[in-house]
């Protein structure tokens, strides 16, 4: 592939991506062949190492938590952790320019950043194989903070060695194999290690810290995948960066010019825009966090749960996938964001119809396949429709922006599911998160009706 040519303006060089939802005409051979170039081929193993950590401090932990009794209050708090992603435009900025001692001369500025992430993944998830949350919180959750900044600064580095590795009318699909080595990896994330600690606890009832101890420590090698990744792969062209002659104007460039240059750029649209990105995933996000403690409370074991997500889960996502990024080439990116967020919200009412149904095994096959269906779908199109909004002179901040506000409200109503589930149970829970998603319907179309005037 090529490297996207970027296009002048007032504001310096643009991604020529301002338009995207005008479709290629491609055949369906074409399509197909994108997803094999090498660029698309590498996103599949570096997705897989951006969305291992992610479950293993939220998700998955959520389940670990349970079974050792922590209350469902206390763990809807303890998703609080995931606001590290929320908050890492903060330090976007330095991994968007500032070069790692040694590291960066022997790699390149974005392969440092990200091997540099990695480790510090790999040593919190060991740090959280050996806290016992029964014994005390605490150190539990500091490793999982670290877990979680160190992978928000992997996502930072990643989403610009992505969006720098190809043009824009490319970014959906690599977006589609990022999101199935990402959702490959939550379901190792989530199912796999479910099923390890499931085979290292044997027939004992009850939690097992040596299982889960285990467990996580697997989660630590597998982070090996994208390690080797970065090792093997070829640094994007670097672009040229004016040197700063002072301090002010080296954080002119690097805090300030970033966020300027995207509210110079869309006016008045910057409102929608952030807005739609502020509650796109809201709906899945809320509901992510009770998922796991509402298959503990349902009875569901840790080898029925692993199974469904794992056969059924890989499936439907790899699917979904794939049609997200095969309809944005095809049809464009917004049409897609559309669909998405309606399946979104759909699926989380088969959430509230299974808690009527119990436990039943069929029912839960039903209700995961077509969540992650959905999930699957909206995912790769947001993340196309995100990284079309970037400056490639800029787009690690950009990205990190977007990305960022994608979850902190999100992350922040989630916090307090527990208390709803206390209250409320869960049938009205998940009725209430799809109605979230009504807004997220009437965002899309505003931005619909936007991007067709602008391309008039």
């Amino acid at each position: 592939m090529a490297q996207a040519v970027p296009a002048l303006s007032d504001s310096g060089p643009v991604s020529v991506a301002a338009a995207p939802d005008a479709p290629r005409r491609l055949s369906w051979l074409d399509t197909l062949k994108v997803y094999l170039a090498p660029e698309s081929l590498r996103m599949l193993t570096l997705g897989f190492a951006a969305g291992l950590p992610l479950l293993l401090v939220l998700g998955t932990l959520s389940f670990r938590l349970r079974e050792a009794g922590v209350d469902r209050a206390t763990i809807g708090h303890l998703s609080w952790v995931g606001l590290a992603y929320g908050f890492k435009w903060v330090w976007a900025p330095l991994v968007d320019r500032l070069p790692i001692p040694l590291l960066t001369r022997a790699l390149g500025r974005r392969r440092s950043w990200l091997l540099l992430a990695q480790a510090g993944v790999v040593a919190g998830l060991l740090g959280m194989a050996q806290a016992d949350p029964r014994a005390s919180l605490a150190p539990l959750v500091w490793c999982a903070l670290a877990v979680a900044f160190a992978s928000a600064t992997q996502d930072i580095a990643l989403d610009a060695y992505r969006i720098e590795s190809a043009p824009v009318d490319e970014q959906p699909a690599l977006a589609a194999t990022y999101q199935t080595g990402y959702r490959l990896a939550m379901i190792w994330a989530g199912a796999g290690v479910l099923w390890l600690a499931a085979r290292a606890q044997g027939a004992a009832d009850g939690y097992d810290q040596r299982a889960w101890q285990w467990a996580y420590r697997v989660m630590a090698g597998s982070m090996a995948v994208g390690m080797l990744t970065v090792l093997l792969a070829r640094e994007p062209v670097p672009r040229p960066i004016k040197p700063a002659s002072t301090l002010g104007e080296w954080l002119q460039g690097a805090l300030l010019e970033p966020f300027a240059d995207f509210f110079r750029r869309y006016r008045w649209q910057a409102a929608l825009i952030l807005a739609l990105i502020a509650i796109y995933r809201i709906s899945d996000v809320v509901m992510g966090i009770m998922a796991n403690p509402f298959y503990v409370d349902m009875g569901y074991t840790k080898d029925e749960v692993a199974a469904v997500t794992k056969v059924y889960g890989v499936v439907m996502t790899l699917a979904g996938a794939f049609v997200g990024g095969a309809l944005a080439l095809r049809v464009g990116v917004m049409r897609v964001l559309m669909l998405g967020a309606v399946l979104s919200a759909a699926t989380n009412l088969a959430f509230s119809w299974l808690a009527g149904v119990g436990h039943n095994l069929t029912a839960l096959i039903v209700v995961v396949s077509a969540d992650n269906l959905a999930s699957g779908i909206a995912s790769a199109a947001f993340i196309g429709y995100l990284s079309s909004l970037t400056n490639v002179s800029y787009s690690a901040t950009q990205y990190a922006l977007f990305s960022s506000m994608m979850l902190l409200l999100p992350k922040f109503v989630a916090g307090f599911t527990g208390d709803y589930v206390n209250a409320f149970g869960y049938a009205n829970f998940f009725a209430s998160t799809a109605l979230l998603g009504l807004p997220v319907l009437v965002l899309v179309l505003f931005a619909m009706r936007a991007q067709t005037r602008k391309t008039e």
